[in-house]
């Protein structure tokens, strides 16, 4: 089944999820904001800026109109998540009823701590929200590396949809009904690559990345559940998948900002360095917050929040973790086998 789809934003993200569905054989419109930028884009077939190396397939069309979605079947939104409510206000009057929107953002709104979906569903009642995420970065995508990644709406047959419209040999697109679990990982898994950024730009090893990463998990994992979203969804692609590669990987904007803050670099020179959006910046406040709210112990959260907003000594931070009482492993099983024991 070929489509019309548009991908509104034209970055590293929106450019190789062009490439990937124009491969499929669908008419893919790739609308920018800078007409200067996205003349070059069609001229070279080629996001030199944002995506160097991937070309562009016939099938895709660089533009500015944004009339092109009014005859899209599917729109791909790809813009940071603090732009998330502006674009739907802007897109509101243009879209049809019934256009299946799809946000890849992952983060939270701040002020509100709204899920971006919510965000969306507010702006934009009458269209089917799916969420898009999971272990996936641009530079693979666009070279058709296999990838696999998760989609989640309230609105099954949507999500289905966006899975046909997405699937291919390189990408391969589950579905999971768990939009709120989905979304919470993808924001929440941002906070804890810049923390092992940080310990990489600290000169630490493997041993204490290991250990970020899998107590990050426990407590993304704790706050995600008791915002309503399903424990086994942070065992999946947007969960666990989603944290080792941002954790991980050269690509990821997250964990370069940590590396030079552990390097001793202020936050500001950092940002301008990074040169595109660190949504673990933003993130780490809201779910520095929400941990506050819910009464949910999140101590690597916490860490990262004084070194990013109240200057805390990256070092400092590290030793604070370590010097935490002691502890079991899984609270939550030891505290049962606690209780059994004691009414033997």
């Amino acid at each position: 089944m070929v489509a019309k789809i548009a991908v509104y934003g034209a970055g590293s993200w929106g450019t190789a999820l062009a490439v990937s569905m124009g491969k499929n054989g669908h008419e893919v419109a790739l609308v920018g904001r800078k007409p200067e930028e996205m003349e070059l884009i069609l001229e070279n077939r080629e996001n030199v800026r944002y995506l160097p190396g991937v070309f562009l397939p016939d099938t895709v069309k660089p533009t500015v109109e944004v009339e092109s979605l009014k005859s899209s079947e599917m729109v791909v939104l790809s813009v940071p998540s603090h732009s998330v409510r502006e674009t739907a206000q802007k897109l509101k009057n243009i879209l049809q009823p019934g256009t299946v929107v799809v946000n890849t953002a992952k983060g939270l709104e701040g002020g509100t701590h709204k899920r971006l979906s919510e965000v969306l569903t507010e702006e934009l009642p009458h269209n089917p929200v799916v969420v898009l995420s999971g272990p996936s970065h641009a530079e693979e995508v666009g070279r058709f590396m296999p990838t696999t990644v998760v989609v989640a709406s309230k609105d099954s047959s949507a999500a289905e949809f966006v899975q046909d419209m997405m699937m291919s040999p390189a990408f391969r697109v589950y579905t999971n009904p768990d939009v709120v679990g989905v979304e919470y990982g993808g924001a929440f898994k941002n906070v804890i690559a810049l923390c092992t950024g940080i310990a990489d730009g600290l000169g630490y090893g493997d041993n204490t990345k290991a250990a970020l990463m899998t107590r990050g998990i426990a407590e993304i994992t704790r706050l995600g559940v008791a915002l309503g979203g399903n424990p086994l969804t942070f065992a999946g692609l947007a969960g666990v998948g989603d944290l080792i590669v941002t954790c991980t990987s050269q690509h990821s904007r997250n964990r370069r900002a940590g590396v030079a803050l552990g390097q001793g670099k202020p936050l500001e020179q950092v940002l301008k360095e990074v040169g595109m959006v660190v949504e673990g910046v933003r993130t780490t406040a809201v779910a520095y917050e929400l941990s506050r709210e819910h009464g949910i112990v999140m101590p690597i959260t916490e860490q990262a929040y004084k070194v990013l907003f109240e200057n805390a000594d990256p070092k400092e931070a590290v030793s604070a973790l370590m010097l935490r009482g002691k502890k079991h492993e899984i609270e939550e099983v030891a505290q049962i086998a606690m209780q059994r024991g004691s009414q033997l």
